[in-house]
């Protein structure tokens, strides 16, 4: 083959020294494109396998499903012959089951996008040495040490940041328009865990509108599903029963949209655009562009190289995206504002985590350890705050920002913020007391 090749080059070469007119030079371009020809024959064969939580129905999965068939297509994959997708497969040893069914067929990469499947993808990569498994969101490949096991995630939290200056001027444009007062600036999300991923969304989200509207709050609630439509509905009804004036969620159905374009209060949603089932509400959304990393890990095994065991995507690898603002619902300026924010991300002039815009029970966080090396326990191991900014997505693909900011409210803990460290407070305070009543009543039994 190689033979081949040279010699094939050889004449182009030749070719191009003695083409002197349009017939020669056509005859150059022909042999060039057998040229180029052999070289993708000689290229390492894809065959490719998505595994989905849920379905076309979830923004969530949706989005992944497009990414994937247009990175597929784009190299000549054919679906159900040389890419498959499965959908609806459960977050427990079905998914195990399903890895290996998409061996069977012959795939030779396999992707997984939901957070559950980690530990099942890692039993399959043990299993199945010669086959890569690349995992959504997931947490462990840069522990595990398996050269055929694969996280990927993105700095989605500059995403998120960019929507929430765009929620912080529509506050603004409410509050100059008399429709509410600054104190009256409240956010509403609807969240599926409390989870890092979730936490550090939200967070970046409340903070790109503090950065506009110093006097917005936000009130979170949790569905405990990734994709529960008539409860991410009714919760986001309640948020705005609860003053919230614009919502935002993580979640994957369009519940909280619906809920949205029902009582006319603007909306953010998130993993692309809304504005079919919102048109008088949405205002933009952020999403994961997943079609980046596809193409890089299907091009990296085609030519044999090996690719990145932790991988994360940015604004700069067009990873980080966000949709067309809706002009109709999005404050005068908004589109023109957010561009220069998403410059200043770039350049690294900004930083959604940076830590001199926030502070945690009433003070500046000058030092936080992160749980980045994944273990039972979720005991905090990493350094993450560098110069002041917190290194999210830096340390590991995966966030892993998970702290309470003032301003923020969870829906059951309004009046109890930072839960557990009020409860570790109250418990040594208890223990002590205890301790001193046993100690005296000892001290008169002994007399």
């Amino acid at each position: 083959m190689k033979v081949c090749q040279y010699f094939l080059l050889l004449i182009t070469l030749v070719l191009f020294v003695y083409a002197k007119d349009k017939n020669n030079a056509s005859l150059v371009n022909e042999f060039g494109s057998k040229l180029d020809q052999t070289k993708r024959a000689q290229k390492n064969k894809v065959v490719a396998g998505l595994i989905c939580f849920h379905n076309e129905s979830s923004t969530y999965d949706l989005n992944f499903i497009k990414s994937f068939k247009e990175a597929c297509e784009a190299r000549g994959l054919v679906e159900n012959e040389t890419y498959f997708i499965s959908m609806d497969v459960p977050e427990d040893e079905t998914s195990y089951d399903e890895a290996l069914k998409l061996v069977a067929k012959g795939c030779n990469l396999i992707f997984a996008d939901s957070f559950g499947f980690e530990d099942h993808m890692i039993k399959a990569a043990k299993k199945e040495p010669n086959v890569h498994f690349c995992h959504a969101t997931g947490t462990k490949a840069h522990t595990e040490n398996l050269p055929n096991y694969h996280n990927a995630f993105a700095s989605i939290h500059d995403g998120r940041y960019m929507t929430g200056v765009a929620a912080g001027m529509k506050l603004n444009e409410m509050i100059a328009n008399n429709k509410i007062k600054k104190e009256e600036a409240k956010l509403g999300y609807v969240g599926a865990f409390k989870y890092a991923e979730v936490i550090s969304g939200y967070s970046a989200f409340y903070l790109g509108a503090k950065s506009v509207c110093p006097s917005v709050t936000m009130l979170v609630r949790f569905t405990d599903s990734w994709y529960d439509e008539a409860k991410e509905k009714d919760y986001a009804h309640y948020l705005i029963s609860e003053g919230c004036k614009i919502i935002s969620q993580h979640s994957d159905s369009l519940g909280a949209p619906k809920a949205c374009e029902e009582e006319g209060v603007p909306n953010i949603p998130y993993n692309g655009s809304t504005i079919k089932v919102g048109p008088k509400t949405f205002i933009v959304s952020s999403k994961i562009e997943w079609t980046p990393y596809f193409n890089y890990v299907m091009e990296s095994i085609e030519d044999g190289e090996k690719f990145s065991t932790d991988w994360t995507g940015t604004i700069e690898t067009g990873s980080v995206v966000l949709s067309d603002f809706n002009e109709a619902v999005a404050a005068n300026g908004t589109a023109d504002a957010v561009a220069e924010v998403r410059r200043k991300l770039m350049s690294g002039k900004i930083y959604a985590f940076d830590t001199s815009t926030f502070t945690v029970n009433g003070k500046k966080v000058t030092s936080y350890l992160a749980d980045v090396d994944s273990d039972p326990e979720f005991k905090p191991d990493t350094e993450a705050i560098i110069d002041d900014i917190f290194q999210e997505s830096e340390l590991r693909s995966a966030p892993y920002f998970d702290m309470l900011v003032d301003g923020i409210s969870i829906y059951g803990e309004e009046n109890n913020s930072n839960t557990q460290s009020s409860s570790s407070t109250l418990k040594v305070a208890t223990t002590s007391f205890v301790a001193i009543i046993v100690s005296v009543a000892t001290f008169f039994f002994l007399l």
